[in-house]
Order: C-alpha cells, then structure tokens, then sequence
C-alpha cells in the first residue's frame, strides 16, 4: 500500500504537513471540518504538494523532516515540486 507525504495550503495561506494512505479521502476529510484542529478552522484547504513512499514509516520521516523545515524552505519544495 502506497502512503504520501503532503503539504496543504490553508485559506489563511499557512502550510500544513501531514501524511496518509489515500490523498483523496483525507483532503475530504480536511474540507469536512473533521480533519486536523489545525486545518479545521482555516478551510477550504488544498493541496499544493505530496510525495509516495512505499511504507507509512517512510512517509512519517518525511512529514517530519518537512515540518521541520522554515515556511521559506517549504515554499521552495512546492515551487519546485509540487502543483502549484
């Protein structure tokens, strides 16, 4: 089963990183309000970039070392990477 690694951009403009095994459902699940807290008061959210990883341990690394990143840094991997 494949799992992502992905970044939201909230209606605020902030970044929100997370990862899951179905990119679909969860950003349904985010734009329902039953998603993060943190996602939950900044709707609609899209995502503007993700990564697959073969296991959920791996895609957890990468959530991590990618919210450890600055909002520059971010922004940068998005720009280069990801859709938008």
């Amino acid at each position: 089963m494949l799992c992502y690694t992905y970044i939201l951009k909230c209606s605020d403009n902030s970044l929100y990183t997370g990862w899951t095994n179905d990119l679909k459902k969860r950003l349904e699940t985010h734009n329902s309000g039953k998603g993060s807290k943190y996602t939950r008061s900044r709707l609609p959210v899209e995502i503007v970039y993700f990564e697959e990883f073969k296991n959920k341990s791996d895609a957890m690394k990468r959530e991590y070392e990618i919210k450890k990143l600055s909002r520059k840094n971010k922004l940068i991997l998005i720009k280069k990477n990801g859709l938008i």
